[in-house]
């Protein structure tokens, strides 16, 4: 199908007022500053030059080892064999790429973007969203209570690691729900953990109330639409590379493009053009119905693919099962002999000895959420390879598609 691409421009009027701010040196007002940083503990992470505020909250992410793990989790296209089809890891790195452009046109804090990006889905289950869709539903079952990725990235890198980062990156990992598009971004700020703590806990308790979080930062804003900007056409380029449609797919043509180059440039075109100067993101009327419909055509096309879904009820979901039931015993029984202890609590003991900011030892977390955390933090690999250790003689077995297989 022949389709000319079609790239927007910012105004002349715009490149101009940002040209002129920049040789003024004009600050925005709107801009979270490096000095109003809030940590849980004040006396510690203190910044200096060589590592300001938040450039030490993404150093402290980059180099927990859970981040590690990012190179060999789903981002939607499981159990392939293909070096370039996206992982994790790249989605972060994208995300944080086009935020960082963003907030470089508009002067934001540009730290605190990158910060929120690498971080905001380190706490994701292996098997992208359909992983935790079955994480969530069995640990419900057990507790009462919901599992969601964004609220386990602030549980791993707040609660389990003791990382002491600062109040703004964690919120804005919180609150950055790829899954719900806006034409309006809008901060709300707050100043203190005991809010941000009550935010957290009440997504654990209420499904709905994920839908309803929103950024106390401009930078968290910024974040949040890039993460969907950085997967709509991205997803189409790895679905097109696996061959997974058998005819070529019409998507819509009109104003933000079809092709993950176009879709980047002319969002990002368009925020900035309305954003600019001002205190909240926002987009044209024709723009956010395209973006919306575009996700739309991607849930309907790819992420709701039967084949993939029956392929993950079949084979992936009852070994979430199996692997659960197994590792509460074991975090009941505390066995030091079991994969569980060895490979999960006495790991966390181990990177988090020297912790200052722990708000309790690991073991008196309850048994589901340390099962529940041990789950989440595992690659898709590890996963595999951990089930078929645990139950070599039992079914199901996973097949992967290789690289010299036929589409």
């Amino acid at each position: 199908m022949a389709y000319s691409t079609h790239y927007h421009n910012l105004s002349e009027a715009i490149q101009k007022r940002i040209r002129e701010d920049r040789e003024r040196h004009t600050v925005n007002p709107y801009a979270f500053r490096d000095e109003d940083v809030i940590r849980r503990n004040m006396d510690h992470d203190r910044a200096n030059l060589w590592r300001p505020a938040f450039v030490r909250d993404t150093e402290k992410i980059m180099n927990v080892p859970f981040y590690n793990r990012y190179s060999d989790k789903t981002q939607v296209f499981s159990l392939f064999k293909n070096d370039d089809i996206s992982r994790r890891a790249l989605h972060v790195q994208l995300v944080s790429r086009i935020a960082r452009n963003i907030g470089r046109l508009l002067n934001l804090n540009t730290d605190l973007i990158e910060a929120i990006a690498l971080g905001h889905d380190i706490g994701h289950t292996p098997f992208g969203h359909a992983g935790e869709r079955v994480l969530s539903s069995i640990y419900h079952r057990h507790t009462g209570r919901f599992f969601n990725h964004n609220i386990h990235s602030a549980r791993l890198l707040d609660d389990i690691c003791g990382l002491n980062l600062s109040l703004q990156t964690l919120d804005g990992i919180i609150c950055h729900n790829g899954e719900m598009e806006m034409k309006e971004y809008r901060p709300r700020p707050y100043y203190d953990f005991e809010s941000f703590d009550k935010k957290k806990e009440q997504c654990y308790t209420d499904r709905e109330n994920i839908k309803k979080l929103v950024p106390a930062t401009l930078e968290g804003c910024v974040v949040r639409v890039c993460d969907i900007i950085a997967y709509l056409g991205k997803d189409r380029q790895d679905a097109e590379k696996l061959g997974l449609f058998e005819e070529p797919v019409r998507y819509s043509q009109k104003t933000i493009g079809t092709t993950n180059a176009e879709i980047i440039n002319n969002m990002v075109v368009n925020i900035v053009e309305n954003s600019y100067g001002k205190d909240c993101l926002f987009m044209d009327e024709e723009y956010f119905e395209e973006f919306s419909r575009a996700k739309k055509e991607n849930g309907r096309l790819i992420y709701g693919n039967e084949s993939m879904e029956e392929e993950f009820r079949t084979v992936i979901e009852p070994m979430f099962e199996k692997l659960y039931e197994r590792f509460l015993q074991d975090a009941v029984s505390m066995n030091e002999d079991t994969v569980f202890f060895r490979h999960h609590v006495r790991y966390i003991k181990e990177i988090t000895k020297y912790s200052k900011t722990l708000k309790k030892p690991y073991e008196e977390n309850t048994p589901d959420d340390m099962v529940a955390d041990f789950i989440a933090g595992m690659t898709d690999d590890y996963f595999i390879d951990c089930y078929e250790h645990l139950f070599p003689d039992e079914g199901p077995k996973v097949c992967y598609r290789g690289y010299f297989d036929k589409k």
